[in-house]
């Protein structure tokens, strides 16, 4: 897959999984809302219930902003199975218009946004790279 369709193939995805390193080395992965603006991934930490406001994943892009992201289709039918991922460098974005426009991104992409829009940090992740792999 070249990386005009594995970005293709990533935007269309609803979730996509975020690995981070943490302090020891250690992968960190959890699963992200997101929004795509030309090579830039953003999400934003949401009002979904949480272990502790001191989140791990920004912990690690803070401490090493190196990043992967990956979304992925399985099926029974294993013809129609594909993976994009897009590596690139992650930033916690300040409350600025840049951060807002995120936030609008991902009301307008998630209705579940509209009810109560994502209050926490904005992370911005410049894509450098695009691959992905399909069966077909």
């Amino acid at each position: 897959m070249d990386q005009a369709a594995a970005r293709e193939h990533f935007a269309s995805s609803r979730v996509a999984h975020l690995a981070t390193i943490d302090e020891s080395g250690r992968p960190h992965i959890v699963p992200i809302t997101f929004a795509i603006a030309g090579d830039t991934i953003y999400f934003a930490v949401d009002q979904k219930p949480k272990r502790t406001p001191d989140l791990q994943r920004l912990r690690n892009i803070e401490r090493n902003p190196r990043v992967a992201v990956l979304v992925d289709h399985y099926a029974e039918d294993w013809r129609t199975l594909w993976w994009a991922r897009a590596d690139g460098t992650a930033r916690v974005l300040m409350k600025d218009a840049e951060s807002a426009r995120a936030i609008e991104m991902l009301v307008e992409r998630y209705t579940q946004y509209r009810e109560a829009a994502p209050g926490g940090p904005v992370v911005a992740i410049h894509v450098e790279r695009w691959s992905g792999w399909s069966f077909t």
